[in-house]
């Protein structure tokens, strides 16, 4: 028989009106400022290191070509390492994984930006991208696996589960953007010294709010196993499906560049990626002011069918206002469904666990792109303008067929093997 979440210690229900999920209530939750405000300035640098080490790389050497992939590099080892950081950060705290994260991630980025202005060879910079990209710091994970804290089994968890994609894309529009004023207006290297600047800054600032940080289980329970979150069948569908999106933000950068240069207006390329974000943003704040009844693991099924129709769509627009209209569609249809998958995480996942299933799935998103603008870079190249747009048809389609199938492994945490959740909490999780 399937069994909820014991603890130690009761917890009272919510007050009554807390069925009707607010932004303004959301804020209002005790505490939250505390890690809010200082968690938005340590993750602004995150949308600011890709563009930020294109711009230098290519003014240092000439080729775009090189710069891609110093970026690539960087996006791939944070794919890769940050599961490990959000694991370690669960077991011994954030603050703990935050505070040597963002001293080296600091020290790496200055570096790189040192090499490039001395005219280092390529595989200097590889050697640099590889550390700067996998010292990331997963400030969005952690303010999310804080909310966890401060929300449980309250129903404004889909609230700040909005919230939070709507932070990501508003850093997300803003990071470039000043990344690459500092880049053009002020120096090649002012976009990356900055970054690195905001994370120690941020970061540490972030670090100091301890008491909001998740708790993390006394050394006198270390027998007990502590699984990783990708143990979680859920998880693992939930990563096939994050790369789906990730491959749409992918695909979207550069075929929406490519199609501008096509028609001879490459200043388009701003507007119609800031139409697509757009949709997103919009989306995320509807997503998060609605009381829902369907279930999350039905949400994300139909939300993700919506997100492979409208991007299955991208490539047959030859003009910029169906182009547009049909981005601005696909924008909107990607909020529920990350919005959803972060939701799914707490119902499937330990407290124990959270920060590093958080991890995966951002992780998931930046392997997703990186994949997606080298794929597509391909084809714009080879084959005809546009031919970019298959790679977010065909990265959400194949995240579909396996989402469809495998939607029975998103079902809420059934009795199996546990693992430890703080003191004497045990949360029954179904492990392989």
């Amino acid at each position: 028989m399937a069994s909820t979440v014991t603890s130690g210690t009761s917890k009272t229900s919510p007050p009554p009106d807390s069925s009707r999920p607010g932004y303004g209530r959301l804020l209002r939750t005790r505490g939250a400022w505390t890690f809010l405000l200082p968690g938005f300035a340590a993750r602004q640098p995150f949308a600011m290191l890709t563009i930020s080490i294109v711009l230098l790389v290519q003014h240092t050497t000439g080729s775009y070509g090189a710069a891609g992939a110093v970026a690539a590099a960087t996006g791939v080892s944070m794919a890769l390492f940050a599961p490990y950081s959000g694991r370690l950060a669960d077991r011994h705290g954030q603050r703990a994984i935050l505070l040597p994260g963002v001293l080296v991630h600091t020290l790496a980025g200055l570096s790189l930006t040192a090499l490039a202005l001395t005219g280092a060879p390529l595989w200097a910079l590889f050697a640099a991208a590889v550390p700067t990209g996998a010292s990331v710091p997963q400030v969005g994970p952690m303010v999310r696996a804080r909310w966890g804290v401060k929300l449980q089994d309250s129903p404004l968890m889909t609230t700040a589960a909005a919230f939070e994609s709507v932070t990501d894309e508003l850093t997300f529009v803003l990071g470039p953007l000043l990344a690459t004023a500092l880049c053009t207006a002020v120096n090649p290297a002012a976009g990356l010294l900055t970054e690195a600047t905001l994370t120690l800054v941020g970061g540490l600032l972030f670090a100091a709010q301890k008491s909001t940080q998740p708790a993390v289980a006394p050394d006198r329970h270390a027998h007990v196993e502590h699984a990783s979150a990708l143990r979680v069948p859920g998880v693992r569908v939930l990563i096939v499906t994050f790369l789906g999106i990730g491959s749409v933000f992918g695909g979207m950068q550069v075929s929406l560049a490519a199609f501008s240069e096509s028609i001879g207006e490459p200043g388009l390329n701003g507007v119609l990626y800031g139409t697509f974000a757009a949709g997103n943003m919009l989306s995320g704040i509807v997503c998060g002011a609605i009381a829902w009844k369907i279930a999350p693991q039905r949400r994300l099924v139909i939300g993700y069918v919506a997100l492979a129709l409208a991007a299955s769509g991208l490539w047959s627009a030859h003009s910029v206002v169906v182009l547009a209209g049909i981005g601005l569609l696909v924008g909107m249809c990607i909020a529920p469904a990350l919005i959803t998958g972060y939701t799914l995480v707490e119902d499937l996942v330990p407290a124990t666990a959270r920060t590093e299933a958080f991890t995966w799935l951002t992780g998931a998103v930046a392997l997703g792109q990186a994949a997606a603008v080298t794929v597509a870079g391909q084809l714009e190249d080879r084959l005809w303008d546009g031919a970019g747009f298959l790679v977010p048809m065909a990265g959400t389609v194949l995240a579909l067929a396996t989402l469809v199938c495998l939607r029975s492994r998103l079902a809420h945490r059934p009795a199996g093997r546990t693992v430890a959740r703080g003191v004497g909490h045990r949360v029954p999780v179904t492990v392989d």
